[in-house]
């Protein structure tokens, strides 16, 4: 069977109980749902919990997002760009954010999305991360 460098690495039960996951904590929230304050605290805890989570080996990024009105969205349809101003779906609460970590398994990914504080006021979504093969380190 040929291996392309771009296929998945997915990963057995056993492994996935011998080694600690990926997981991509993605949080959701309408922009005004908080006060200029109330965000400003909301970067201390996330910072706060980024240096917890680094201290015990989870931490592997984080990173609040820009206001929705500065997203663009690209799609290829019949091999052509299209570029669109604003996101790509309307909805009441948008991608505001992220951490990516790694926990043993997915009660310990949802107890550090329990600590996020995005999840006061919205949702906080984990989703396992899949690792393909060959790519390059991150810097």
């Amino acid at each position: 069977m040929t291996r392309w460098p771009w296929e998945l690495k997915e990963l057995s039960p056993r492994q996935l109980e011998e080694k600690p996951v990926k997981y991509m904590l993605l949080i959701y929230g309408a922009e005004g749902a908080w006060t200029e304050q109330e965000r400003k605290d909301c970067y201390v805890e996330s910072t706060q919990l980024t240096h917890e989570l680094n201290a015990k080996g989870q931490y592997l990024g984080a990173s609040p997002l820009h206001p929705v009105a500065t997203a663009t969205s690209v799609r290829i349809r019949d091999g052509k760009r299209l570029v669109t101003d604003g996101p790509f779906a309307e909805t009441n609460e948008q991608l505001g954010g992220f951490f990516l970590i790694e926990a043993k398994d997915l009660d310990e990914a949802l107890a550090i999305a329990a600590r996020v504080p995005g999840a006061k006021k919205g949702t906080v979504e984990v989703r396992p991360v899949l690792e393909l093969q060959n790519l390059p380190q991150v810097k």
